[in-house]
C-alpha cells in the first residue's frame, strides 16, 4: 500500500527555485509515484505582501510506494538531503474529494471514521486563470477561518505558479475538522468555507480540485522551531 508525505522546510531561494521548476521525478527517484513542489504562503495574509509567498520555504507532498523508498531518498538525493534538514509528516490515506492526475489515489480506507482522530487534509487544486480574481475574493476568507480555528495544530497554504494551488492542516480531531466544512463551528463567521463551496459549485474556479484526508502515522524534526506538531491521540479522548 503507498503511503504520503509532507515536507516543509526553509532553504537558499536558489534551491527553492530548482524544486519548484524541476521536482523530483520518478524516473530517477525508485519508489516515488508523484510530487509536487510548491512554495509556502501564509493562509490569510494580503495579496501584495512579503508573507504572501515565502520565497525560501518549500511544500513537498509526494506519495510513495513504501517507507522505505522515502528513508532512501531523504538519504541518498541531493534535494532529499536538503527536506531531511526539515519537517515531514508520513500519512495513511483515507478519503478523497474531487479529482486529481498524477497521483495514484488508493480506494478509500475501510476503517470506522473516529470523531475524535487526529487528521490531516490536503486540498490541491489547478486552476482556472481567469478565475483566480474570484477564487482570491472567496479563498482568502476560508484561509483566515482555518488559520485562526481552534482545532488546528498547523495550518497554511503553498502555491506553484502560474495555477497550482494547495492547502494542508492538522487537525486535533475530525469531528473539528467537518464541523468547520459544514460551516458549524463556534467561531465568528462560521460560514466562510460552506459559502465558498456553494460559489464553486455555481461557477468552478478550477480545471481540477481535490480534497485529501489522511491518518497520521509519524513526524519528524521540526519546523519554525516547533517539534510534536500532530496531537497525540491520547489528547482527543
Amino acid at each position: 500500500m503507498s503511503i504520503f508525505t509532507y515536507h516543509l522546510v526553509k532553504t537558499s531561494p536558489l534551491t527553492a527555485l530548482k524544486a519548484i521548476i524541476a521536482p523530483p521525478s520518478p524516473k530517477n527517484n525508485p519508489g516515488l509515484i508523484h510530487t509536487e513542489c510548491m512554495t509556502v504562503m501564509t493562509l490569510g495574509s494580503p495579496v501584495f505582501s512579503p508573507s504572501r509567498m515565502l520565497i525560501r520555504q518549500v511544500a513537498v507532498f509526494a506519495q510513495w510506494e513504501n517507507e522505505a523508498a522515502i528513508d532512501h531518498f531523504l538519504a541518498e538525493n541531493s534535494f532529499g538531503k536538503v527536506l531531511a534538514k526539515g519537517w515531514h509528516t508520513r500519512l495513511a490515506f483515507m478519503r478523497q474529494w474531487g479529482k486529481i492526475t498524477e497521483f495514484d489515489i488508493p480506494a478509500a480506507t475501510t476503517e470506522p471514521d473516529n470523531p475524535d482522530a487526529v487528521v490531516v487534509a490536503i486540498t490541491l487544486a489547478r486552476m482556472k486563470m481567469p478565475e483566480i480574481p474570484r477564487f482570491i475574493r472567496w479563498g482568502r476568507p476560508v484561509e483566515k477561518l482555518v488559520r485562526d480555528h481552534p482545532g488546528t495544530t498547523l495550518s497554511l497554504a503553498s502555491i506553484r505558479l502560474p495555477r497550482t494551488i494547495s492547502t494542508f492542516s492538522i487537525w486535533k480531531s475530525q469531528k473539528e475538522m467537518t464541523d468547520m466544512v459544514h460551516g458549524h463551528s463556534t467561531i465568528p463567521q462560521p460560514k466562510r468555507h460552506i459559502n465558498a463551496m456553494k460559489e464553486r459549485d455555481r461557477k468552478d474556479f478550477h480545471i481540477e480540485f481535490t480534497t485529501l484526508r489522511f491518518r497520521p502515522l509519524s513526524e519528524f524534526g521540526q519546523w519554525n522551531g516547533r517539534v510534536n506538531i500532530i496531537p497525540k491521540p491520547s489528547t482527543n479522548n
